[in-house]
């Protein structure tokens, strides 16, 4: 049975807790199948309620997108302060372990703005397109990096390599399964095929 909203809880935690059960709901369910009614009984409040926290539920989304992008650049940011001074490949794999960590192991927030932000209202994507585009810049700034040093051959569009990258970690949402897979073997297979793709 669903726990029932209490008159003293903080709002931070009430607000944390619709977002953590509406990130599984897009995630499992898609964004239009789910309605704040249904997450409203997951949440064990009344639906009115929900509307304290939130203006909407594209402001819902919208704040769940970001949170996914913030989960995404701590993840960046803790694999370039670990294996900036190592070589390029492991460099490289570093960022790919941290970015697939960030779709599966830090909750439900990366997955959801991976499947969701595509079919997510104009509105919702026109917040999100810039904090999604600073994060994928990160990445591009990486690779030319690489190819300023000599590691990935100068013929290659470092933008098609971003995105190729990308697509092989991102639509790993929709058949990977962590708990039957390794996934550091999966970053290093997805490293592998990529760097022998690219390198000079």
């Amino acid at each position: 049975m669903a726990a029932t909203e209490t008159a003293d809880a903080p709002v931070d935690s009430g607000r944390d807790r619709i977002m953590d059960e509406a990130a599984t709901l897009f995630l499992n369910r898609g964004y239009e199948a789910t309605s704040l009614r249904q997450l409203a009984d997951v949440v064990g409040m009344k639906a009115g309620s929900i509307y304290y926290h939130f203006a909407s539920k594209d402001d819902l989304l919208a704040e769940i997108l970001r949170r996914g992008i913030d989960v995404m650049q701590v993840a960046f940011d803790q694999a370039e302060s670990v294996a900036r001074s190592t070589t390029p490949a492991t460099r490289i794999e570093a960022h790919v372990r941290a970015h697939l960590a960030a779709l599966y192991e830090n909750g439900p927030y990366t997955a959801a703005h991976v499947m969701t932000f595509r079919t997510a209202p104009a509105s919702v994507r026109e917040q999100i397109v810039p904090i999604r585009d600073a994060y994928e810049a990160r990445w591009t700034q990486l690779l030319r990096e690489l190819q300023a040093d000599g590691a990935i051959a100068r013929t290659i569009d470092v933008n098609v390599s971003r995105l190729v990258l990308f697509g092989a970690m991102n639509s790993s949402v929709e058949w990977f399964d962590p708990s039957r897979g390794n996934l550091d073997r999966f970053a290093t297979a997805i490293t592998h095929q990529f760097w022998n793709g690219v390198a000079a």
